[in-house]
């Protein structure tokens, strides 16, 4: 008797475990938010051929009007509009002089979550012309068809260059592991009891 009242408890914890995890996988997804994850030129490089044009990767697609991509730094920079293929947007330019550059972007992916974030890069080409002025701006034109409160004002832009753009998936990866733990806990303790019983 007593040792079919221990496998119904057993039982009942396993439903219940069964249970939590059909609840939590369903929404872990949505934990996994858009996040850049690749950049030319990358993040603190200092590349020694003066580049034309900046791209950037995403965990997800980008929507293209809702994307804006601005290079500020050594000198004034005319750059195209942001071109969005997929998970990728960059802008292009003439060749950069020498100094130093922060990009700063502003993306919505296709699920509608906001990324912002930004980073510096330096330029030193041995034969780039050198920096003239380190308080010059630039400015980037925004898609004609992006409405105006979706696209961040330079400021905005400026000021998100403490916005962590680390992806939210170490959350997912640390629900699933526990889960994955908890169930192997309780099926070394059903083994365990029932060679005890046997």
């Amino acid at each position: 008797m007593g040792c079919v009242n221990r496998m119904n408890k057993s039982t009942r914890l396993l439903v219940a475990l069964a249970a939590m995890v059909a609840v939590l996988l369903p929404g872990a997804p949505a934990l996994a938010h858009n996040a850049l994850t690749e950049a030319t030129p990358a993040k603190g490089a200092t590349v020694k051929k003066a580049p034309t044009s900046v791209k950037l990767k995403f965990l997800q697609k980008l929507n293209p009007e809702y994307t804006t991509i601005k290079l500020t730094g050594a000198a004034a920079v005319t750059a195209s509009a942001p071109k969005v293929e997929g998970a990728v947007g960059s802008i292009t330019f003439e060749p950069l002089v020498n100094g130093s550059y922060t990009v700063a972007y502003s993306v919505v992916s296709t699920d509608g979550h906001t990324v912002k974030g930004s980073y510096k890069f330096t330029v030193a080409d041995p034969t780039a012309t050198a920096s003239p002025s380190p308080t010059a701006t630039a400015t980037t034109a925004a898609p004609a068809s992006a409405p105006a409160a979706s696209v961040a004002a330079p400021a905005d832009l400026a000021s998100s260059s403490s916005a962590p753009d680390e992806s939210s998936n170490t959350g997912l990866i640390v629900t699933i592991a526990a889960i994955v733990v908890a169930l192997l806990a309780v099926g070394g303790f059903l083994f365990a009891r029932r060679r005890k019983t046997t």
